[in-house]
């Protein structure tokens, strides 16, 4: 593999660390803020929220830059959006560098993922994406524990400005490794934003919606769920969050890999066990290993999801990918904000705390449903193996024609 994804996957991991650390320091920040916990909250509303507006957002206003300084011009806002965290006088200033931060997040991922797949060989694309998401889940199990650790320790503005240096080292990284790849000729906005006519692509979105927020339905709840069913000490939860993480640094990897080779079947697979596993969670939560083994899966399986699907909509947006790549970015996101409501609101009803796995099961099924048709719909139409974004695809033929008139 490039090293140039070595780079990718460094802005990943600084990324995946800011978005999570958070909830580890809540306590921290509240208390030096005089806020409460519920207000302290809306850092990670906040931050989700930027995600889902800033993909697209930050994506349009990059169609005239390079995919390469756009990736730099991003690492730029992420590092300045850490650092106003980490100095905020005022709660509101920390909220503001949190939305700055975030906005970076969604273009970023969906960016380099066009860049990681346009590295290698056509066969090699699942897996490359999943070499840079490798960052996010690395993220989980090194950088979010030991960023609360320090803030714990040490303070919560410190653990900021550390990952506000990660991404230094994450645009050092894109400016030395990375390639200058300009954005093919003859695509423009209108040719992005013509992917989004084709129902494959809408389609494997809403497979990212809820099949990934199958996962965050459980994984939302799980330190109540932990410590009230299980029977684990408030300490535990801390490691089995980093078992979480290992799950997902495996099924990435696992994802990309298969991906490759059979990706609609690597999606069967990894969606249905995913909607039988959460649904069993509702027994396995009563006993402690159990529980554990069951959460180290869902991880597994969730993030075994995301190769497939993000090559998915490249390949179905072929031609103009970018914007499309990084919406289902913000599709991620939003999953998981849907998901935490939805499971919110089955405890509340008095459900108790292992009914969210039972709305995550259900989501993750709904996602397998889509999958099947979205292949039925291509069989249908005999389109398996070709792509969307036809008006991007003429622009590029033209291209080739008017460099054969000049040759």
């Amino acid at each position: 593999m490039p090293l140039a994804l070595l780079a990718l996957a460094i802005g990943a991991f600084g990324i995946g660390t800011t978005e999570f650390v958070i909830m580890g320091l809540l306590p921290e920040v509240a208390g030096d803020f005089g806020v409460s916990i519920p207000m302290a909250g809306l850092l990670v509303t906040g931050y989700a929220l930027g995600v889902v507006i800033g993909a697209p957002l930050m994506t349009v206003l990059g169609t005239k830059v390079s995919r390469k300084r756009m990736l730099m011009i991003l690492m730029g806002l992420f590092i300045a959006g850490n650092l106003l965290s980490a100095v905020a006088p005022v709660f509101g200033l920390m909220l503001a560098g949190r939305v700055v931060a975030s906005l970076a997040h969604g273009a970023f991922f969906g960016i380099g993922s066009v860049v990681a797949a346009d590295l290698v060989a056509p066969d090699k694309k699942a897996g490359a994406i999943s070499m840079m998401f490798t960052g996010l889940t690395v993220a989980n199990v090194v950088g979010v524990p030991l960023g609360t650790l320090v803030g714990q320790q040490i303070g919560w503005r410190v653990t900021f400005a550390i990952v506000a240096a990660l991404g230094v080292v994450g645009l050092a990284g894109v400016a030395r490794l990375v390639p200058d790849m300009p954005r093919p000729e003859g695509v423009r906005l209108r040719h992005e934003l013509a992917a989004f006519k084709n129902a494959q692509v809408l389609l494997a979105m809403a497979m990212t919606v809820l099949g990934f927020g199958g996962v965050f339905a459980a994984v939302t709840y799980i330190a109540p769920m932990m410590t009230h069913v299980a029977g684990f000490a408030d300490g535990s939860v801390t490691w089995l969050l980093v078992l979480f993480g290992l799950g997902m640094v495996g099924g990435n990897l696992v994802g990309g890999k298969f991906a490759d080779r059979a990706l609609m079947p690597m999606l069967y697979v990894s969606l249905g066990a995913l909607a039988v596993v959460l649904a069993l969670f509702t027994l396995t939560a009563h006993n402690k290993i159990a529980a554990a083994v069951t959460i180290a899966l869902i991880g597994a399986l969730g993030f075994a999801t995301v190769p497939p699907l993000q090559k998915r909509v490249l390949d179905q947006a072929h031609g103009a990918p970018t914007l499309a790549s990084a919406v289902n970015i913000g599709a991620f996101n939003l999953g998981n904000a849907l998901s935490a409501w939805l499971g919110g609101v089955v405890i509340a009803a008095g459900f108790g705390y292992t009914a969210p796995n039972w709305v995550g099961a259900a989501l993750a099924a709904a996602a397998l449903v889509l999958a099947f048709l979205s292949a039925a719909l291509e069989r249908r139409d005999g389109t398996a193996g070709t792509t969307g974004a036809p008006e991007a695809a003429t622009s590029d033929a033209a291209v080739t024609r008017r460099a054969a008139v000049h040759h």
